[in-house]
């Protein structure tokens, strides 16, 4: 009797795990991403808020066994979502040299503050280029690039919630002119407030 119960309460759990599963997804369009199942000993863990590359609002909760992840929503069962915006452009001549994902000094400071200044939840960073190399290279550089950002916004105590690349893909100016490869040439912030 003991295992049939014990079996027939874990085929129930994971009945409820799945629908929660299905109801997440339905809800904010991505799943859930589970943290790691470890304990958490000798430190305190405080729930806390993620907010998903879409702005959507999850509280993120440890019971000391296992992490897990609900989205938050209002009195109406809906999601709450935070608008984005992009609140700074920073050209990527002025942060690196060419064909690098490397920060200098000068801007690491530009960028550190900029990020105790700026005073969002969590931001999202989009590195672009121009079209001079192929499109895979653009790709993998714009990347590297929004990832070496994202790196001294971390360093300055920000939440990151999404980095992306798009390489040559969403053009500012057309890329016929110095003047308009160097347009393109940026990281984009994303403020979520």
């Amino acid at each position: 009797m003991t295992g049939r119960l014990s079996k027939s309460i874990r085929s129930t759990l994971s009945g409820i795990a799945a629908v929660a599963l299905a109801v997440a997804v339905a809800i904010t369009g991505t799943a859930p991403v589970m943290a790691q199942q470890t304990a958490t000993t000798g430190r305190d863990y405080t729930p806390t808020i993620w907010v998903d590359p879409d702005g959507c609002e999850h509280w993120v909760m440890d019971d000391g066994w296992e992490g897990y992840m609900t989205p938050n929503v209002n009195r109406q069962g809906i999601p709450v979502c935070r608008r984005g915006n992009v609140c700074g452009v920073m050209n990527s001549d002025q942060l690196f040299a060419t064909d690098s994902a490397r920060i200098g000094p000068k801007g690491k400071a530009r960028l550190a503050n900029f990020f105790r200044q700026a005073n969002a939840l969590s931001y999202i960073i989009v590195g672009h280029t121009d079209s001079r190399a192929s499109d895979q290279y653009n790709m993998d550089l714009s990347l590297r690039r929004a990832n070496s950002v994202a790196r001294v916004a971390v360093k300055n105590g920000a939440r990151i919630a999404d980095v992306r690349g798009y390489g040559e893909r969403m053009p500012r100016a057309p890329n016929s002119t110095a003047a308009g490869m160097q347009q393109n040439r940026r990281v984009e912030i994303i403020c979520i407030r």
